[in-house]
Formats: C-alpha cells, structure tokens, sequence
C-alpha cells in the first residue's frame, strides 16, 4: 500500500525515532509499504517517521542511482553497483574521508533540492528486517544516502546543513511546503 509523505513542517519530523523490537506491530507490512511508497515517490530512500512513524527504520536502495546514471558518470563513485537495504535501529558509529558535495533532495520537502556536503564514509551499526545484527562500513552514493535517511531518525533534515544565508532565502519555499501550497507526484500529508 503506498503510504502519504510528511511534509515538511510537521512535528514528527523533528523527532528522534525510538527502537523497536522484532515483535513491532504488522513490522513486515510496513517494510513492504515503506518500499511501495518509496518507489512509487520516485524515492532512493524513506525513513519511518517521512511516513508518520516515530521508530528508528528506514529502506534504501542506491543501486537506482546507478541503473539510471549516464554512461559519462559510471565507474564515478566507488560503491557502484549500490545496494537495497533495511536499517532498523541505526546508529552511526563513524564517519570517515573527506567530506564532498552532492545535490540532494527529500520527498518530504518537494521542490527543493541544494548541495550539501556530507562524509565519504560512514560505518553505522543496525539489524536488518530479520533482526540480524551487523556492523557494516558503507562509502560513496550508499553512504550519502545512508546519512540522509539516518538524520531523519534522528530529528533532522538536508537543510539542517546548508549555510543561513541559504536557508533564508529558502525560507519562503518552506514556508509554503508547510502550508500546502506545494505540490508534489505523491500524496503528503501537510502540518495542521
């Protein structure tokens, strides 16, 4: 089933998820439609609480990045081909390299999309849907995309990054995806 996207705004976005455990209600359900939605939204990733869920899980699949790339990009980023992946009470346990520049976007902020520098690296601790522990090193498009779907778990937003100035002259844009006057190609749910 896919699921309406919080927009920007809303309360639950600013929280930080709280764990679950294997006996979370209807958890595989919500796994399935966490994927529907996502790709329905034309996502690379979706985080629980983007879907009203307060809890620390998230879906990502980075190998689209590369199925879609224009052959002058292929062999550009080490983690090529991606990977698709369930996060379930993540914590991110370093970040390593240098931090790069990509342009980023978030189905909960539609419209608006800015450079944001991020680490090359992240080695994050979580269990998958199985409830499999791992601890796993991830670099590249993988990891910026990790980060970006990680911070949602943890109450913050792509913009988070960006220097003042530039969130100011965003502010307007915001302003009105919080007010519902932006559209997007998936059904939201827009702040009270």
């Amino acid at each position: 089933m896919i699921l309406p996207i919080v927009a920007y705004g809303a309360e639950i976005l600013r929280s930080k998820g709280k764990e679950i455990t294997p006996d979370y209600p209807n958890l595989n359900k919500l796994i399935e439609d966490m994927w529907e939605t996502m790709y329905a939204s034309n996502g690379v990733g979706l985080a629980a609480p983007q879907i009203n869920k307060d809890i620390r899980l998230f879906v990502m699949d980075s190998k689209q990045v590369f199925e879609n790339q224009d052959d002058d990009e292929k062999g550009k980023y080490p983690d090529e081909p991606g990977i698709k992946q369930v996060f379930i009470n993540a914590q991110v346990t370093a970040l390593n390299g240098q931090e790069w520049a990509y342009n980023e976007g978030c189905l909960s902020i539609p419209r608006i999309r800015e450079d944001v520098m991020r680490n090359e690296t992240v080695t994050i601790s979580y269990v998958d849907e199985h409830f499999t522990s791992y601890e796993k090193t991830f670099n590249g498009i993988t990891a910026r995309i990790i980060l970006h779907e990680y911070d949602h778990i943890e109450g913050k937003l792509f913009i988070d990054y960006l220097k003042p100035l530039k969130r100011k002259l965003l502010r307007g844009k915001l302003d009105d995806i919080s007010k519902g006057k932006v559209r997007a190609d998936y059904k939201m749910i827009f702040p009270k």
